[in-house]
C-alpha cells in the first residue's frame, strides 16, 4: 500500500525549516540545498515541492503576507485615529527581526519580479495588501469613506523607501527613526 503524505503538512514543515534558515542566516541563505538540510530532506524530495528558487520565495512571500495580515488584523483599533494609523502601518516597515526577514524577502521577490511572471504576480498581492492598509489609514486620517488616491500613493511610496532605507541602510535608518519619519507624515493629514 503507498504510503499517503499530507502536502499541506509537508508545506508547513518546510515553511518551519525555510523561516529558520531565514531567521538564523538571511534570507539569501534560503537555498533549497539549506532548507532541504534544515527539514532533514533530501534536495529532490523538497524539489517535489519547489521547483526553483522563485518557487521557494512566493512561498516565502506567501508566509510574509500572513503573517503581516495576523499582526495587522491582531492590532488594537482604540485610541486616537492617529496612533491607530501608525501602528497599523508600522507592521509593514522592518522596524525589528522578523519584520527585516520578512522586508528581504519582498525586496528580492520585487527583483525577480522584473523577469518572473510568478514572483511579478506575488508581488502585485503583496502590494495590494499593503495598498488596503494604506487605505484604511488615510481614510482613518481624513474621516472620509473613500480615500484620496493621490494620498494614499504618496503614504504608500513612504512606507516602501522607508522600508527599503531600513534594509539598505540600517544605521542612516533605524527603526526609531523610519517610526520618526512616518509619524511626521501622518502629522500632516488634517484631523477628523
Amino acid at each position: 500500500m503507498p504510503k499517503i503524505v499530507d502536502h499541506d503538512v509537508r508545506r508547513a514543515e518546510l515553511a518551519r525549516a525555510m523561516w529558520r534558515v531565514v531567521y538564523r542566516d538571511g534570507v539569501g541563505a534560503a537555498t533549497v540545498r539549506s532548507i532541504a538540510a534544515e527539514a532533514g530532506w533530501s534536495p529532490s524530495a523538497l524539489r517535489h515541492y519547489f521547483a526553483t528558487q522563485t518557487e521557494l520565495l512566493v512561498f516565502a512571500m506567501e508566509h510574509v503576507q500572513a503573517e503581516a495580515a495576523e499582526r495587522i488584523a491582531a492590532d488594537d483599533r482604540t485610541g486616537p485615529p492617529r496612533e491607530v494609523a501608525q501602528r497599523v502601518l508600522e507592521h509593514l516597515l522592518p522596524l525589528d527581526r522578523q519584520r527585516v526577514r520578512e522586508a528581504e524577502v519582498w525586496l528580492l521577490l520585487a527583483a525577480r519580479a522584473q523577469t518572473d511572471p510568478a514572483a511579478r504576480s506575488r508581488m502585485t498581492e503583496a502590494d495590494d495588501g499593503i495598498r488596503r492598509a494604506v487605505d484604511f489609514a488615510v481614510c482613518l486620517l481624513t474621516g472620509e469613506p473613500v480615500p484620496d488616491p493621490d494620498a494614499a500613493a504618496r503614504l504608500h511610496a513612504l512606507l516602501d523607501g522607508l522600508a527599503l532605507h531600513a534594509l539598505t541602510h540600517p544605521e542612516r535608518m533605524p527603526p526609531g527613526r523610519a517610526r520618526e519619519l512616518l509619524g511626521a507624515y501622518l502629522d500632516t493629514f488634517a484631523a477628523p
